[in-house]
């Protein structure tokens, strides 16, 4: 950018049907323009009411992602994360919930007074001034994206559509882009592709006072020259900025193929941007490495939420990254903790290289989990838990190692004689459900010597968490007097962060959540180490 600065904003938004990919789209676009030197920043916009996705089911919502901060939001942050390379902030996600309680407390107060509080100027001043202030960072930014949720047409989103509208006037149309994600479906019976869907979308859009500037297709399949033309035509946008968003392969192949089809040369030239080439080298590459793996290895999830991939997006994405960087493509069997606790661990688990558990909440499927690790334990397969992970590695390790036969966690079994997980002292006066958790990022000081510090490199780590539940430090003497090792301790809190056993090939678990901060181009060294172990395993 110039030294003349004024930041450039690009609204993201979705029309025909939900689910068409605006996360991959923002955070491939941001990406792209990243490649080029310019600093960017993501908003996404939520409309559904909730305050914050942290009190609702994963079958829901998918996933929840959690900023180094603290903050519970939308699983589009991993994307915009993992794709940038960048963490973000409580900033760069904002809901219909949060806006209506900041300006309803505000009402309280009495900063309204006199007036009567209405969904234009208030809730849409309110949604203006988030999306501005994402941007106000030092070094500013040079463009903020902000993904619109939901689909035009909905009425959730409409006042986000309305103050995007007027955001236009306010900053100058020469700063502002609007880019429209739109479908155009094949229609198999007559062999057809069908422009009629986005022409309606676009019609909603223009009827709110919103002329897309670009329109990113989404299609099974080519799109022709003469097909672009009558989108043209009837969207009343340029032919060239009618952009094919063909399916591929992997989510990683975006960003490459919508600058192929020239999305960032007409996104820096409509925003008048410094027009420096791209540098996609390593993407190239990081994609050329998962497309041609040199190995394949099975590893398991057993988990509680299978049946909806995306609650374990991030987890999905980490093993993509972890193994591109070991040359392997890691296919993921799926196993239903309820499942194996019904017909036994061996069934599940013979044939796999690596264990997985995940985290989660409650009692259903828990035993199933916990005959899961000692499987992996007893018959020496590389494990790896995480959050309610590591709590059933130490369960079972407890069990059956220590003797302790009624072990368990208060959050399962409130009786037990031996609660070797228990609730954190400060959320025994929790009361709320939202935001209450422990979350954000904090620090993880690493036994000098062992194998966690070996994988890190380094003695003070700093990772997310999103739980209640503490490993009981009235057991510590026991469990490592028989071979467990607790190998991370949060300075502060002096609280278990990592656990190890050391005559395993790999048998590591962490009470944080490592997948949020694996990268595309930056791999997890937990995930990266695990898969090396699977490998090993595999091959021995």
């Amino acid at each position: 950018m110039s030294k003349k600065h004024s930041t450039r904003y690009i609204f993201v938004t979705g029309g025909v049907v939900s689910s068409l990919g605006k996360g991959i789209a923002s955070a491939s676009l941001g990406t792209l323009l990243q490649s080029r030197g310019l600093k960017v920043t993501i908003l996404k916009c939520d409309p559904y009411i909730n305050v914050d996705p942290g009190t609702l089911s994963p079958f829901q919502h998918g996933e929840v992602y959690v900023t180094d901060d603290g903050s519970e939001t939308d699983l589009d942050l991993g994307h915009y994360e993992r794709f940038l390379n960048i963490s973000m902030s409580q900033k760069n996600n904002t809901t219909t919930g949060q806006i209506y309680y900041e300006v309803i407390t505000r009402e309280r107060k009495g900063d309204y007074l006199g007036k009567t509080v209405q969904v234009i100027p208030h809730i849409t001043d309110e949604i203006k001034r988030r999306i501005r202030d994402v941007s106000k960072n030092e070094p500013q930014y040079d463009v903020v994206i902000t993904e619109i949720g939901g689909t035009v047409g909905d009425i959730e989103s409409l006042p986000f559509l309305e103050a995007i509208r007027q955001f236009r006037l306010d900053v100058g149309k020469e700063n502002v882009l609007n880019v429209h994600l739109t479908l155009i479906p094949f229609i198999k019976a007559s062999g057809e592709l069908k422009t009629k869907p986005t022409q309606h979308s676009v019609m909603r859009l223009r009827e709110i006072g919103i002329q897309p500037d670009i329109l990113l297709c989404r299609t099974e399949q080519e799109l022709p020259n003469e097909m672009k033309s009558k989108i043209a035509l009837f969207c009343n946008v340029p032919s060239e900025s009618v952009i094919p968003a063909k399916d591929v392969e992997s989510i990683y192949e975006v960003p490459l193929t919508l600058h192929e089809e020239k999305l960032d040369n007409q996104v820096v030239e409509k925003l008048n941007l410094d027009e420096n080439p791209p540098k996609l080298k390593e993407w190239k590459k990081f994609v050329e490495k998962f497309k041609n793996p040199k190995h394949i290895i099975n590893i398991a999830i057993c988990g509680k939420y299978i049946d909806l991939h995306d609650s374990y997006k991030s987890i999905i994405e980490s093993f993509v990254h972890a193994g591109v960087e070991n040359d392997a493509k890691v296919e993921l069997k799926w196993i239903a903790s309820e499942d194996l606790e019904k017909e036994g661990a061996k069934a599940f688990l013979a044939d796999v290289s690596g264990l997985l558990i995940p985290g989660g909440f409650g009692e259903r499927g828990i035993e199933g989990k916990i005959n899961a690790v000692h499987y992996a334990r007893t018959h020496k397969i590389p494990f790896f838990g995480i959050c309610l992970g590591l709590q059933c590695a130490v369960i079972e390790f407890s069990r059956n190692v220590c003797q302790l036969t009624d072990a368990n966690s208060m959050e399962f079994d409130p009786e037990t004689k031996d609660p070797v997980i228990d609730l954190m002292e400060e959320q025994k006066r929790v009361k709320s459900k939202g935001g209450t958790m422990r979350l954000g990022a904090s620090a993880c000081q690493l036994r000098k010597n062992s194998h966690s510090h070996r994988i890190y490199g380094k003695e003070l780590i700093m990772e997310r968490h999103r739980h209640r539940y503490e490993v009981n430090n009235n057991y510590i003497e026991i469990l490592e007097r028989h071979g467990m090792i607790m190998s991370g301790i949060n300075p502060d809190l002096d609280l278990v962060e990592m656990i190890e056993i050391p005559d395993h090939p790999f048998f590591v678990a962490s009470q944080f959540h490592p997948e949020l901060k694996s990268r595309v181009l930056n791999v997890h060294p937990l995930f990266r180490d695990f898969v090396k172990a699977a490998l090993k395993f595999k091959s021995s």
